[in-house]
């Protein structure tokens, strides 16, 4: 018998299909995204997990800054499959921004001595955790998303647009809405390749 967990986890999918029409309310969206990141563990309880979720406007800002900033780089013959990615991104109903609270972990390095190498390695587990679980609980109420990563090269015009404080170190974008269409299947690797047991 699958467990429920196992089954949520199935229904994750990237999704790049995204549309406006979303099954809640955007507060029931926050309440949704905040409750979860705050039951995601984290190590020596150490919350260093923030977040931003915009909708509308404010998310499209987050989309125009990455077209921007990526117009300056990216050859212009070759440009168009990245706006046509990023405007499918931008036609979702929000976008979740996922930062890590530096300051904390500095502190922490500072106060662990001994486990000073470890806080940076464990913070990124703790926001791997945080968007996995966001992930499935989106999933959950019939709402897509992908994880995008556009960090550094966006970091200082996103922290600048919504003035965010300077020790908030930006880790991924997460873009959700309706799910217009479905995910491809992707492969998987076999059980035996991946996995060992000793009994």
């Amino acid at each position: 018998m699958e467990s429920k967990l196992v089954e949520l986890n199935k229904k994750r999918h990237s999704i790049y299909a995204l549309g406006e029409n979303l099954p809640l309310t955007q507060n029931e969206v926050y309440e949704l995204v905040t409750d979860t990141i705050q039951s995601s563990p984290t190590a020596f309880n150490s919350q260093t997990v923030r977040a931003v979720v915009l909708f509308g406007e404010k998310s499209n800002r987050v989309w125009d800054i990455v077209e921007e900033t990526l117009r300056k780089i990216v050859p212009a013959e070759n440009f168009q499959s990245t706006a046509d990615k990023i405007a499918s991104f931008r036609a979702g109903a929000g976008t979740i921004l996922y930062f890590t609270d530096m300051p904390t972990v500095e502190k922490l390095e500072n106060d662990f001595k001994l486990y000073a190498d470890n806080f940076k390695p464990w913070a990124e587990q703790a926001i791997g955790g945080a968007q996995q679980a966001v992930w499935v609980a989106l999933a959950e109420q019939g709402i897509g998303a992908s994880l995008q990563h556009y960090n550094p090269l966006i970091d200082d015009a996103i922290r600048a647009e919504f003035d965010l404080p300077a020790g908030w170190q930006l880790r991924a974008q997460m873009p959700f809405g309706s799910i217009e269409a479905p995910a491809e299947d992707k492969p998987k690797l076999a059980k035996d390749e991946q996995f060992r047991l000793f009994n």
